[in-house]
């Protein structure tokens, strides 16, 4: 034994005697729960997180693998406020006292959270949650309410993103705290002044910025969620950040992420309404331009199937001076054949029969004489001529034309368009002497 040492303590390694601590540390602390403020905190590409956990006495180094920091439900940021739950242990290579996290969450959550909770699965059961009533919001609002405190950054966003998207939309501001025990009572109060109003809002905003739990607490109370179900008009709540969910939220005819997505949702871009409506017009402006070039198409080839009424009318009377001539030649072969008939039957007649049939015979032509001198064909070959107008009525009286009017005249052999210069109306006895005028 050395002098002066007295009795000799064991030699340890220095990594078993690192190992020994963690033994010890782990039998007699393990597993701890801690509250401090985050310090120094840094997130690896690994995923493991790494800071410090301090208050006014003293700190300790925190490591939060990947697996416990994905169940983390908030961002951890410098100065937070944290209470986390691990097991205290020795990192080896540096001989360092060091606390593993398994969990963590912020502080004082525990007790808001349970209470959160427990509200929470009351008004759910109520049915103050119930999809089914919740109303949609207005198309085109003309005047939204919006509920925040006036000194609250929300306003400021909520404001400019109504201004740029629907700027010809009122907006009315119902200031309130938006944190602290006099909020709540505030918030309820704003809602209902904004629906005693004339005009009332189509739409009502309830906002603010975000924050911690405590923070939040406000938007978590109870009369706060009965006056927004009770609300006569739609209520849109954007509280905090998109992870952060209230109460309010649950309530809300509409949950938006932020409070200008608040605005956002209840205030449709004014430029793309108009733009819009612009394509409609497009649209519509094709539309009637085809169906007009279709009609346009239909008329050309009418027209072009009718022609001038003049044309129309001509045809016509080729037709019927045709069919004049048809019957013309029917009626002299008729007769003809009825002469034939005639004769063969005189020879077979006694005599005084033939003479009988000889004066039925003469009177036969006679009539074929009179009937031929009634052929309108005829007619026309001793100089006169068949008028008709545009439209194709025969025309018998002066009375029935115009001056600068267009006739058409059919003659024996062919027809022309003439047109009326004068006209002279004729006297009763011109009318008896049979004389044109």
């Amino acid at each position: 034994m050395a002098e002066g040492f007295g009795i000799q303590p064991r030699v340890w390694a220095v990594g078993a005697l690192c190992r020994a601590a963690a033994d010890a540390l782990d039998a007699r602390f393990n597993p701890v729960a801690v509250q401090g403020e985050v310090s120094g905190f840094s997130r690896a590409t690994s995923g493991h997180c790494y800071f410090s956990l301090k208050d006014g006495q003293g700190q300790m180094r925190c490591a939060m693998f990947r697996r416990a920091a994905s169940l983390v439900d908030f961002d951890v940021r410098n100065g937070d406020l944290v209470e986390l739950r691990g097991r205290l242990t020795v990192y080896e290579a540096r001989g360092d006292l060091q606390l593993v996290v398994e969990s963590l969450r912020r502080a004082g959550q525990g007790t808001l959270f349970e209470q959160f909770v427990q509200r929470k699965a009351k008004l759910e059961a109520e049915g103050l949650f119930d999809p089914s009533r919740k109303r949609p919001l207005p198309m085109f609002p003309a005047r939204i309410g919006l509920v925040t405190s006036l000194g609250a950054a929300a306003l400021h966003d909520v404001v400019t993103a109504l201004r740029r998207r629907a700027p010809h939309v009122e907006v009315v501001v119902a200031p309130a705290s938006v944190q602290g025990g006099q909020a709540p009572g505030e918030l309820v109060a704003a809602l209902s002044a904004l629906q005693e109003i004339e005009p009332r809002p189509d739409a009502i905003l309830l906002v603010r910025g975000g924050g911690s739990l405590e923070d939040l607490w406000a938007f978590n109370d109870e009369q706060l969620a009965r006056a927004i179900v009770a609300s006569q008009v739609p209520v849109v709540v954007g509280v905090g950040h998109e992870t952060d969910f209230t109460i309010a939220d649950f309530c809300a005819d509409l949950r938006a992420p932020t409070p200008t997505a608040a605005a956002e949702l209840v205030a449709p871009s004014r430029d793309g309404w108009l733009q819009g409506l612009d394509a409609l017009e497009d649209d519509l402006r094709d539309a009637l331009q085809g169906r007009l070039d279709r009609l346009s198409q239909r008329l050309d080839q009418a027209a072009s199937r009718l022609g001038r009424p003049s044309g129309l009318a001509a045809r016509q009377q080729a037709v019927l001076a045709q069919w004049d001539q048809r019957l013309h030649r029917a009626t002299t072969a008729w007769l003809h054949q009825a002469q034939r008939r005639l004769d063969a039957a005189e020879g077979r007649w006694p005599a005084a029969g033939r003479t009988s049939l000889r004066n039925r015979s003469d009177r036969l032509e006679r009539a074929a004489l009179r009937l031929q001198m009634l052929d309108p064909a005829v007619v026309l070959q001793r100089g006169y001529a068949w008028l008709a107008d545009a439209k194709g009525r025969t025309v018998t009286r002066v009375a029935q034309l115009r001056p600068g009017e267009s006739v058409n005249a059919t003659l024996a052999d062919g027809t022309a368009n003439l047109q009326v210069i004068t006209l002279q109306q004729g006297t009763s006895s011109d009318a008896g002497s049979g004389n044109p005028s």
